[in-house]
């Protein structure tokens, strides 16, 4: 089985940009405290390094 990322939101994404809002909305993060279960791909990995200071990630095996 693959491993999975945990996305945490921890900020909010008012004063962003307009791609990194796009891609909060990609990752399935709508508002601060939500968290999403995601494969670990290059493609989630590409989005979490976007949003990097927004949000919390950890590894689930």
């Amino acid at each position: 089985m693959a491993k999975q990322l945990k996305v945490t939101q921890i900020k909010s994404k008012v004063s962003e940009k307009q791609n990194q809002r796009d891609t909060l909305r990609s990752l399935g993060l709508k508002r601060i405290g939500d968290s999403v279960v995601r494969e670990d791909t290059p493609q989630n990995r590409g989005y979490v390094k976007t949003v990097a200071h927004l949000v919390k990630v950890e590894e689930i095996d």
